[in-house]
């Protein structure tokens, strides 16, 4: 499962490289809304996978005896 989750942040992460190279290297305003956007759903993936550790640290310790 975690390979998964990593690979999603991956994937996430490298579909910012062109707006990010467009805002940063050219210059252009429009890439940067989409930089800030992309910042943004990555944020919200990074909560979502601490949620879903916490849960999952949760269990393990309601399992120990």
């Amino acid at each position: 499962v975690y390979m998964s989750r990593f690979q999603e942040l991956k994937d996430l992460i490298g579909t910012f490289e062109k707006d990010f190279i467009k805002f940063y290297d050219k210059g252009n305003k429009s890439a940067g809304t989409r930089v800030r956007k992309s910042m943004n759903d990555l944020k919200r993936k990074a909560q979502e996978i601490r949620k879903e550790v916490q849960e999952i640290k949760a269990q393990a310790k309601e399992q120990k005896p």
